[in-house]
């Protein structure tokens, strides 16, 4: 496997755990807010520190001027707003159906990154119609995925039972 994949899907694995343990933090912390301020600690650590070791390791300055700084910082901006809005989703109710908010999340965000590139390529390219194909196939996976995606009952809801209970008193 090349090293690329190995890392794609390596990051596949970390966000498609985002979504659950984003649940869990929300729910031991009972606020939807104070774990996206870990979660921005955690961007800052490991962001921060493994891009300096990466730039140590690859000899990189530590200059962030021009047209490539202001992309980074485009580009750190959408993550997070990306996490913040996530946040929002569950906090308005996402949380009673996260196996719909994560398919929409992560198939919506494969869909936007083909669109964006289609649009900055314009017309230098040609354009394979099957991409519009995967567009409409993604939609339809979404649809399936969230809807067939098991989920556990909401906090706070007992579960149904099909068996009828005898009081003492009916006895």
């Amino acid at each position: 496997m090349k090293w690329p994949v190995f890392f794609a899907l390596a990051t596949a694995v970390c966000w498609g755990m985002y979504g659950p343990a984003l649940g869990k933090s929300r729910a031991a912390l009972h606020s939807p807010f104070t774990p996206y301020v870990a979660i921005g600690l955690a961007y800052l650590f490991w962001g921060v520190g493994g891009g300096v070791l990466g730039m140590m390791y690859n000899g990189d300055t530590f200059s962030l001027s021009g047209p490539g700084g202001m992309w980074g910082l485009i580009a750190g901006t959408l993550g997070a707003w990306g996490a913040f809005t996530l946040t929002l989703a569950m906090y308005s109710g996402g949380m009673a159906m996260p196996n719909i908010v994560m398919p929409v999340v992560f198939g919506g965000a494969v869909t936007v990154s083909a669109l964006v590139s289609l649009y900055s390529v314009g017309d230098k390219i040609p354009i394979n119609p099957m991409l519009y194909v995967g567009v409409v196939g993604m939609f339809i996976c979404i649809v399936i995925v969230a809807y067939f995606t098991p989920h556990a009952a909401p906090h706070g809801k007992p579960p149904v039972s099909d068996s009828v209970e005898v009081s003492a008193e009916s006895e």
